[in-house]
């Protein structure tokens, strides 16, 4: 049976844990050749162990220490992949930090960080691999983004800010690039189960699924099967939407 991203080669930012992980094994089991970008050298080497196991001759997984705030990192990174892989197909810009608080309370520093992790690392590597996917007159960018982005948090004013400037990014990179043949769209994950939401308590968790229509959280893996529909052929007509795989929280 054809795998629906055999012979594509994929990059995914912050792959190494969570949603990022989910997305980059998914893409390796449909066939795909992975680049994952990470900060955390031993969550890379234990993502390439386990992504070795169920991959073919024909694939390669390659990890790359990169802090993606960073454009000389970018820029240093992208090249290398490259010259590694000799093109990219799909780019899932996932890497993403919080750093919750009331405005009040909230650091310059902390809106800082959260604005460079989440949105200017999304310009970091666009702005590298859209001129060679014009080339190509082929692509498919997927940006994940949050249902915060569309609605809001209490204490996330620089989380949403990121989140919504994702998705406004997002929209008129579309704009640009739809006459070649790219297709830019995002992701907007709900409350899905990991390590920060195993953090909370009990009451919290009730209170989140009161709020959730179908009355729990999703799984990375959902976020990684619409990553694989917007990245495949499938959706070759599909470009500038926002995607919310989140139980119905934001509809």
């Amino acid at each position: 049976m054809m795998k629906l991203l055999s012979e594509k080669v994929a990059v995914v930012t912050g792959g190494t844990r969570g949603i990022g992980k989910a997305i980059a094994r998914c893409f390796a089991e449909q066939g795909a050749s992975v680049a994952i970008l990470g900060t955390n050298l031993e969550k890379g080497k234990e993502a390439l162990e386990e992504f070795q196991a169920f991959t073919h001759e024909n694939q390669k997984i390659s990890f790359y220490q990169t802090d993606v705030a960073k454009s000389s990192d970018v820029e240093k990174t992208i090249e290398e992949i490259y010259k590694d892989f000799g093109r990219v197909d799909i780019l899932v810009n996932n890497a993403g930090v919080t750093r919750d608080n009331l405005l009040m309370r909230l650091s310059e520093e902390d809106w800082e960080t959260v604005l460079n992790t989440n949105l200017k690392s999304v310009f970091n590597t666009c702005r590298l691999i859209v001129r060679p996917m014009m080339k190509a007159r082929q692509g498919k960018i997927i940006n994940i983004a949050s249902i915060v982005g569309l609605v809001g948090n209490a204490g996330q004013t620089n989380y949403a800010a990121s989140k919504s400037g994702m998705i406004g990014f997002t929209k008129s990179l579309a704009k640009e690039l739809g006459s070649r043949g790219i297709c830019v769209n995002c992701i907007a994950p709900g409350f899905i189960e990991t390590d920060m939401t195993d953090a909370l308590n009990e009451k919290q968790k009730e209170i989140i699924l009161n709020q959730i229509p179908m009355q729990k959280m999703g799984h990375t893996q959902d976020i990684a099967h619409a990553a694989l529909y917007l990245a495949s052929s499938l959706s070759d007509y599909v470009t500038g939407q926002v995607l919310a795989v989140d139980g119905g929280m934001a509809m």
